[in-house]
């Protein structure tokens, strides 16, 4: 039988600069994509939604759907 162990000690440092500018380009990239599908969505017809199951209402939800639990 193999057992493995890893402990690592938390020495308290922080990530680096480039590692904490890369998370807010990430997320602002994100943040981008979701507003822009959000807008092409908008400017869809009632109808055209319809057609993809989608109601003005609903927009946002689906959108955000993978982050959102409602």
């Amino acid at each position: 039988m193999t057992v493995v162990t890893t402990n690592t000690a938390q020495t308290g440092h922080r990530p680096s600069l480039f590692a904490r500018i890369g998370v807010l380009l990430t997320a602002y990239g994100e943040m981008q994509s979701r507003r822009d599908r959000i807008m092409a969505l908008s400017a869809l017809s009632d109808e055209q939604l319809a057609a993809r199951g989608l109601t003005r209402d609903g927009i946002v939800g689906h959108v955000f759907a993978d982050k959102l639990y409602l």
